[in-house]
């Protein structure tokens, strides 16, 4: 009998070795490399010609192919939609990620629900859950139509096959990690596993035109697990984030192959499920505390959707050699960068003082215009002089100190007064070409240390105000 042949794969990276490694060459990381019966190779070759002696798949001018507009299919869950670009897409394959006990499960199920109510066949299939206990969740969710369908089964050749009798709209697997196909040697859930899997739900949804959602596990370190190849081969990846004990979450688009990928969509979590979070502003600004230094509000534009949230600072005197920067929901070089044009630019002697940035709420910032705001709430709680508890503060921070102009700002304003705020601090180039609503005094500043005279105290003499 011929020895079967063994070889070492790295679970993080994919990175495939003779030998056992305690570190992977690929990723660096430790421990990472499981041993792997090598399949056995195929000597049969798909064929390309036909018996008329034709090309199965002819190359064409790009000028010559037709273009139809797929019709999307609407979730009924608006959050939903906007994460997704407008619904989703037939034939295609999205990959939702998260936390263990995040609510994956409870979006998906209820996704399922909304889309069998208005008609559409679904089929959720769990490799986790028995058909029983996925029962019992869907009926604390309150969740019941024919259109419907539960199984559940690891095997995706057996999954397929229900697939082609059942046809339905959406194919909910959850999740990747407990799937398997015999051909494949290898265990549930490993490199070589989730690989082909995937690529062959990727071959059922672009060939029969079924969209297909796959439930993916997050390591430790926050993506999701398997080898990065597997979110190069979908078209959509979804983050699901947030802390377990909280009840907000939000869903995140990392890639969108037919949408942004700057969307992001916010739920409660209750105990009938999620719920849509349709003014996320109020509810990122409920808890702000009046009067307190080191908070400062900022309007940031997630997607097309304007968010105003609040930046809080903490500064005080250091106990170590080298002062401590952290941030929660911010870049820390943006952190580091700033409080160095603070130092230069300003004259705040923060070199021996601690600095504790974060954004409430538990969302992430990565757009630039949010640089004035974290300065001002620096300067504030260094000075210890809070913020006017109405004002919103909008703009870029550059090296030299200047405020730059931002994008969309008309949308930030119009939100600002929606909530009752009462003046905003943007960018001096940003004033002209649009017109100021009524109920909100519009300041323009030049630099940083104008932003902070105006928001700590008072108007300064020069800075140009302008008020309706």
């Amino acid at each position: 009998m011929a020895k079967r042949k063994t070889k070492f794969v790295c679970q993080d990276c994919g990175y495939q070795s003779t030998k056992w490694m305690g570190k992977c060459p690929g990723c660096d990381s430790f421990n990472s490399l499981v041993e792997e019966i090598e399949a056995e190779s195929a000597s049969q070759k798909r064929s390309f010609v036909t018996s008329a002696g034709e090309y199965v798949a002819k190359p064409q001018p790009i000028t010559k192919i037709e273009r139809t507009n797929e019709q999307r299919i609407s979730t009924h869950i608006n959050e939903l939609n906007r994460v997704l670009g407008g619904g989703v897409v037939p034939g295609s394959l999205v990959l939702v990620g998260g936390d263990p006990g995040i609510g994956k499960s409870t979006l998906l199920l209820q996704v399922s629900a909304t889309l069998s109510e208005n008609k559409k066949r679904v089929l959720y299939i769990s490799g986790e859950e028995s058909v029983k206990q996925t029962k019992l969740r869907a009926d604390r969710l309150g969740i019941g139509n024919d259109e419907l369908y539960v199984l559940a089964e690891t095997d995706v050749d057996l999954i397929e096959k229900v697939i082609e009798e059942l046809n339905p709209a959406v194919v909910i697997i959850d999740s990747i990690q407990t799937v398997y196909l015999d051909g494949v040697t290898s265990a549930p859930g490993s490199v070589s596993q989730v690989r082909e899997s995937t690529s062959q739900f990727m071959r059922i949804a672009k060939t029969k035109g079924i969209a297909i959602f796959l439930v993916g596990h997050v390591t430790k370190q926050g993506s999701i697990a398997g080898p990065r190849i597997l979110e190069h081969m979908v078209d959509c990846v979804l983050y699901f984030e947030g802390e377990r004990h909280h009840t907000f979450r939000i869903l995140r688009a990392v890639k969108n192959r037919f949408g942004s990928t700057n969307e992001i969509g916010i739920f409660e979590m209750k105990e009938l499920g999620l719920e849509e979070v349709l003014n996320p502003s109020e509810i990122f600004l409920e808890e702000r505390s009046s009067g307190a230094a080191g908070s400062a509000i900022v309007a940031s534009m997630e997607g097309t959707r304007t968010v105003l949230v609040e930046i809080q600072s903490l500064i005080s005197p250091t106990s170590f050699g080298n002062p401590r920067r952290m941030a929660t929901g911010l870049d820390h070089n943006r952190i580091s960068l700033i409080i160095a044009v603070l130092e230069k630019r300003v004259g705040l002697m923060l070199q021996n003082h601690d600095a504790y940035v974060k954004v409430a709420g538990g969302v992430r910032l990565d757009e630039p215009s949010v640089d004035l705001s974290i300065a001002v709430s620096i300067a504030s709680s260094f000075r210890d002089v809070p913020t006017a508890p109405a004002d919103v503060i909008i703009g870029e921070v550059g090296l030299t100190g200047e405020v730059r102009r931002v994008a969309r700002i008309e949308q930030r304003v119009m939100e600002a007064v929606k909530l009752g705020f009462q003046r905003v601090i943007i960018p001096k180039r940003n004033i002209g070409g649009w017109t100021f609503p009524d109920g909100i005094e519009v300041i323009g500043v030049e630099n940083v240390s104008e932003a902070i005279k105006v928001s700590l105290g008072g108007v300064s003499s020069g800075s140009p105000t302008f008020e309706l």
